[in-house]
């Protein structure tokens, strides 16, 4: 039978928790699975990296796009299957994967679901699978602390958007593919690997997480009213196009930053930095999806 590794962030939790999870997992005949539990994302990879070693055949990753972004960075094995249980408030690689918000069924598939192939960005070296940037979200996410997330859930993001959107502009220069493509102002530098966010908005038509390319979007809005607007434009249905909004696609980005500023991996605030190096990594990582429909 499979060695099965769960991964806990035991701040996180769904459905019937963790107790539900071993319920599950018991009743597909793995009632001894190896374990392993964090109360921070930031401790999630050297559990992910001991998993391994201790023979797991199969990782389970219990929590949001934070800690599945910190296990997957640690992951050195493209073959070794992952399979998620998104415990988190976002969830945007889990909603994307079309894995559901249900103990149950989210084992299920990673049981009996399907594997492929899926892409990751590197970004100042380290693996995401989601979205990246810096700027509006880097803020936004930064200032965003866990009590209100765990209490408000996705609404806990609304007050900081709201400071985020008064932020100043900064003068970058970005390089796509190794040509110049955006130099100016900018509130917003946003690299996807999917293209829908919180909320099911549509950033970035036509993504796709294993097409070997990164999605890019630069926003210029340069106070509240201009942010309110793109985010009309986006709500119904515009698929992220505005005159304020610039897109493009490639498979490396180098961006330059007049001055440094945070910036964000999958929902994870980081230090501030004047540049962001960014690449695709084709094929990085084995996921566990949905199978398809029975013809």
């Amino acid at each position: 039978m499979t060695v099965v590794a769960v991964v806990v962030h035991t701040g996180k939790t769904f459905g019937g928790g963790l107790n539900e999870l071993r319920t599950v997992l018991a009743e597909a005949g793995h009632e001894n699975p190896l374990w392993y539990e964090v109360t921070s994302s930031r401790n999630a990879p050297k559990r992910m990296r001991r998993a391994v070693n201790d023979g797991a055949e199969l990782l389970f990753i219990w929590g949001g796009d934070g800690m599945v972004q910190r296990c997957l960075d640690a992951l050195d094995d493209a073959e070794m299957p992952v399979a998620i249980l998104p415990a988190g408030t976002g969830n945007l690689l889990a909603t994307s994967l079309g894995i559901p918000g249900d103990v149950a069924k989210a084992v299920d598939i990673g049981l009996n679901g399907t594997r492929r192939q899926l892409d990751l960005g590197v970004m100042n070296g380290e693996r995401f699978a989601a979205m990246a940037g810096a700027g509006f979200d880097a803020i936004m996410v930064h200032d965003t602390g866990t009590a209100e997330k765990e209490k408000l859930g996705r609404m806990a993001y609304f007050r900081s958007s709201l400071k985020a959107m008064r932020a100043r502009s900064v003068r970058m220069r970005i390089r796509l593919d190794g040509e110049t493509w955006f130099t100016g102002k900018a509130s917003c530098v946003l690299i996807g690997n999917i293209g829908t966010v919180t909320g099911g908005i549509e950033v970035f038509a036509g993504a796709s997480d294993s097409d070997g390319q990164l999605e890019l979007g630069v926003v210029t809005a340069k106070n509240a009213w201009q942010w309110a607007k793109v985010f009309s434009e986006m709500v119904v249905g515009l698929n992220g196009e505005s005159h304020l909004i610039e897109k493009a696609r490639g498979r490396k980005i180098d961006v330059k930053l007049k001055r440094s500023q945070r910036y964000e991996l999958d929902g994870g605030a980081r230090p501030r930095t004047k540049r962001l190096k960014v690449r695709i990594e084709p094929g990085a990582i084995t996921v566990c999806v949905p199978a398809p429909p029975a013809p």
